[in-house]
């Protein structure tokens, strides 16, 4: 089961009641501002990041084709994922994955095999689960993982129904965290999932509960607290935004 969200809108907390076990808030929100060596940036100084024809097998059948899904327009500027290519985007992922903040909840720290082995495993699975970056305004400032939560081992511990879809998210810069940039791009991305995937009736996530900043920003997206669940690695709390009311929160 993929790890959990961090990074996402600190400061929000009084929204969630149950009080953070482990690393204490300041854990979130005075983290390292991330400088990037040329050679990583100039990955993505030609031109605006992309999806191309070779995305194409990333996010298909499973996942409605993620690589045609296009942008999404937010307050913050036009939103798109783009699934990840390791050859690409494997330096970017796992400099995020050494922030501490990060690290805390993902447990990807360390050199970038580590994180190469998690991206492997999802691309070279079935498609069940289809690891992305996420481009603002042309600038790829996120990570994501799209999955089919019905398929996963998620399934076992809660009521699933078919064509579930689960996200996982973290925000890679300290500068784009705790200005509701994360609220806002999860709501943008459940209602791409529901815009995308017809089948689909249910956006879930399972962000660990003592990331209450995580479990904020996804009430915060229109996502509702469905109950709590003892997985294997966390105790989580179950978000779930209703294509039936996607409209009214």
């Amino acid at each position: 089961m993929p790890p959990t969200e961090s990074g996402i809108d600190p400061g929000s907390e009084k929204a969630f009641d149950h009080p953070p076990e482990g690393p204490p808030d300041d854990a979130l929100d005075d983290t390292l501002d991330l400088h990037l060596p040329p050679d990583i940036t100039a990955l993505f100084s030609d031109a605006p990041l992309s999806a191309d024809p070779a995305d194409g097998s990333r996010g298909g059948l499973l996942l409605d084709h993620i690589a045609d899904w296009g942008p999404a327009s937010t307050a913050a500027g036009p939103f798109q994922l783009v699934p990840v290519r390791i050859e690409r985007d494997l330096p970017l992922i796992s400099a995020w994955m050494n922030d501490p903040a990060v690290a805390a909840f993902w447990e990807l720290a360390g050199p970038e095999e580590i994180t190469a082995a998690h991206l492997r495993a999802q691309l070279d699975g079935d498609g069940r689960s289809v690891p992305c970056l996420g481009v603002l305004g042309g600038v790829p400032m996120s990570y994501w993982e799209i999955y089919r939560a019905d398929l996963d081992p998620l399934a076992r511990y809660y009521p699933a129904r078919p064509h579930d879809t689960g996200l996982h998210l973290l925000i890679g810069g300290v500068a784009d965290r705790g200005r509701g940039i994360g609220t806002a791009l999860l709501r943008a991305t459940a209602d791409l999932v529901l815009d995308h995937r017809p089948q689909c009736g249910r956006v879930i996530a399972e962000p660990d509960l003592r990331n209450v900043p995580s479990v904020a920003a996804f009430l915060g997206a229109g996502f509702r607290y469905a109950d709590e669940l003892d997985l294997s690695a966390k105790r989580a709390a179950l978000m779930v935004r209703d294509r039936a009311h996607r409209h009214l929160l």
